[in-house]
């Protein structure tokens, strides 16, 4: 059977016999479960939420009323053919959120574990958002944009397409994110600048005292010192010799639109 037995499903949702449901999911009162979609063990979808067809949800998540998974994507470009939505395991999807599945024919927007998305906002096409990060209510995030690990975007941030936001940075409310944001460090401004250290977010996420001082000298070195960006990152690789400072300058090197320097 598609539907697990323990499965719980309301009398009043509508879930497509050619659904796969999982053991001890939970589908609320007027929820939409369509074809060709997957929900994974332990899952609630609470009151009104519509998984569209081609999603995959893992285990444990709970998406709350309103939310519409795998929507069709806000691109000119797509032709209606099959595309993907794939969310990991144990996430929290808040109220009326929207995330939609990838443009190009067979490709995919990838949600990965851990994360708390909140309210009212959207995930476009083709997104890759990684582990154990926090999009907070009416953040904004365009087709194709990558957010490592742990970070935090605060409310209101609006983050243009292919963007890049590097793991452990937060960026502050209201900030327009225009340009790749490297990892472990403060962002504010309407146009994203960058502003000190995210210290808080390292100590939690379990950075030793050694780490953190040598992000910061990284930081005096790539935003304070005044040399030019490839001069920067070569002095960082000589002089700060940490396994987070090599991510930064992986991840700048890596970077196509550019990072926020100004």
């Amino acid at each position: 059977m598609p539907a697990d037995p323990s499965a719980q499903i309301a009398h009043t949702a509508r879930v497509h016999p050619k659904a796969l449901l999982g053991a001890g999911v939970v589908v609320g009162e007027f929820a939409i479960v369509e074809q060709d979609a997957s929900i994974g063990a332990g899952t609630i979808l609470e009151p009104y939420v519509f998984v569209k067809r081609w999603t995959t949800l893992g285990h444990g998540n709970r998406v709350s009323a309103g939310t519409i998974l795998g929507t069709d994507p806000l691109d000119k470009n797509f032709t209606g053919q099959r595309s993907y939505l794939r969310i990991g395991d144990g996430n929290i999807i808040r109220e009326h959120y929207t995330i939609s599945r990838g443009t190009a024919p067979e490709s995919e927007t990838v949600i990965g574990d851990g994360n708390y998305i909140m309210t009212s906002g959207h995930i476009a096409h083709n997104c890759r958002i990684g582990n154990r990060t926090v999009i907070a209510s009416c953040a904004l995030v365009a087709g194709h944009v990558e957010i490592e690990d742990e970070a935090f975007v605060s409310g209101g941030v609006v983050i243009h397409q292919h963007s890049r936001i590097g793991r452990l940075a937060m960026i502050a409310g209201n900030t327009r994110v225009n340009s790749d944001v490297p990892p472990y460090f403060l962002y504010a401004g309407y146009n994203v600048e960058a502003k000190g250290l995210n210290r808080v977010g390292l100590k939690r996420a379990g950075f030793s005292a050694v780490e953190i001082q040598s992000l910061k000298a990284a930081y005096r070195i790539l935003y304070r010192s005044g040399l030019k960006l490839e001069a920067a990152l070569e002095r960082i690789e000589a002089e700060v010799l940490s396994e987070p400072a090599r991510h930064l300058v992986s991840f700048i090197r890596s970077s196509k639109r550019g990072i926020c320097r100004e």
